[in-house]
């Protein structure tokens, strides 16, 4: 038995190699093994190459300017359309063209100086211009294609909105605090209007903490204003903290606390957008004029005259003459239990007359130093059932706070935003001006 098998083992290994061998079949046309470049050439060559995108082009106010030259100008004194084109080989017959068609579109009589212009020309040594664009605004543009048929029409730059931070430690006010930290000031209005009912920002102090997050609007890069703020905070004396955040409900946006009640209540906290106070309620006060001690029943807001003052809550005029030692006075009823009254006026807001109903906000009159006065202030009063109390101490009922329906999303929201006003760090007091600090997310382009 051990015989057959050495016999047939060697035969069964025959026939395999046989036919392996045979299944591989050699290319005639092969020659050998490849060289390392033979073996490139043929895998560039089976392998797909992609094909080079198109450079995308330049735009400027929507126009491809690669074969283009640009020049940016401002509008000076005294400058006409006329004297800016022919630099560019207009003619005096295509501009008095350009001026009676534009008229539909936007009238050039309206160029006005200081205003941004560009032309847009051909790259030679004639400079001929293909295009003129004026800007009216920072955000508008008018097109003057002139090609061989005049096209004139209007166009907007992209606006980006970036979110921005910035939290504060006052030394001697909100508005030294945000320019001391190169903030836009203009935050120190939108925070006085978010916390007219919560913090009167005329007696912040020295070591008062905030936080804001607030929208930026840029156009090409440059900051062109402020959207809304979306979060912000208070700290008075490590003690009390104010929140407010933005949330809009019915199509109606307010601010509310982090219980969802709104910072909106009856009255506002003051009459006028930011000043001091120079004088408080008393009943023993002595009168800087008359020399003698009698009752101060108002609170004085020291102001520029001419410094609006408003309504601190919707009513009727009941008073708006002039009345002795109060000069100027306007006085408005808002309901059976409160009446205001706003003393010293330089002069009345548009239409100010008894009878006029006004809301929260209006306009009612100007700072000034009328009847006897030492110099421009306001005068501002509450009367509680006819009584005269003290506006810094009186409490005042919130509006509406966030409804039922919406209390999930304001929450899940409001949690959100919280967590980013803790994740913001106060400055370290060192000195002065190291008082703030400013952080910037893009969170979005419109």
């Amino acid at each position: 038995m051990k015989k057959y098998i050495a016999l047939i083992v060697p035969v069964l290994a025959v026939v395999v190699i046989y036919h392996i061998f045979n299944s591989y079949k050699i290319p005639q046309s092969y020659s050998g093994p490849a060289s390392s470049n033979q073996a490139i050439d043929t895998l560039l060559a089976t392998t797909p190459v992609e094909s080079e995108k198109p450079k995308e082009p330049t735009l400027l106010y929507g126009i491809d300017i690669d074969s283009l030259q640009v020049v940016e100008a401002k509008i000076e004194p005294n400058q006409f359309l006329s004297q800016i084109l022919t630099k560019y080989n207009i003619s005096l017959g295509m501009i008095d063209q350009i001026a009676k068609k534009s008229k539909e579109v936007f009238d050039v009589r309206k160029i006005r100086a200081n205003k941004s212009y560009a032309i847009l020309c051909r790259e030679d040594s004639v400079l001929t211009a293909q295009y003129f664009i004026y800007e009216p605004n920072q955000i508008d543009y008018v097109v003057y294609d002139l090609h061989d048929s005049i096209n004139i029409y209007t166009g907007q730059h992209p606006v980006d909105t970036l979110i921005k931070s910035f939290t504060g430690i006052i030394d001697y006010s909100i508005y030294q605090t945000l320019e001391d930290g190169e903030a836009p000031t203009e935050l120190v209005y939108k925070l006085s209007d978010i916390y007219a009912w919560q913090v009167d920002l005329f007696k912040i102090q020295k070591g008062d903490k905030f936080k804001v997050i607030y929208e930026e609007v840029q156009i090409r890069g440059e900051r062109v204003g402020l959207g809304k703020v979306i979060a912000a905070q208070f700290e008075r004396g490590n003690k009390e903290n104010y929140f407010a955040f933005y949330f809009d409900q019915d199509s109606q946006n307010d601010y509310f606390d982090e219980e969802g009640n709104s910072l909106r209540k009856a009255f506002l906290k003051a009459p006028l957008k930011y000043s001091r106070i120079s004088s408080h309620f008393s009943h023993d006060r002595l009168h800087p004029v008359l020399g003698v001690h009698r009752p101060h029943y108002g609170i004085d807001y020291a102001a520029p005259t001419g410094t609006p003052v408003r309504a601190v809550g919707d009513g009727v005029v009941t008073k708006a003459n002039y009345s002795g030692g109060a000069g100027n006075f306007v006085k408005i009823r808002h309901n059976s239990v409160y009446t205001t009254g706003y003393m010293h006026l330089s002069k009345y807001g548009p239409d100010i007359r008894v009878g006029k109903r006004v809301k929260q906000g209006d306009i009612i009159g100007y700072v000034g130093s009328t009847g006897i006065s030492t110099g421009p202030h306001l005068d501002y009063r509450i009367w509680k059932d006819g009584k005269p109390v003290n506006a810094l101490s009186i409490e005042m009922p919130p509006s509406e706070p966030v409804k039922d329906e919406y209390r999930e999303e304001y929450e899940s929201m409001m949690n959100s935003m919280m967590d980013e006003l803790n994740r913001l760090a106060y400055p370290k007091r060192q000195f002065i001006l190291a008082n703030a600090k400013t952080s910037l997310k893009v969170v979005g382009i419109n």
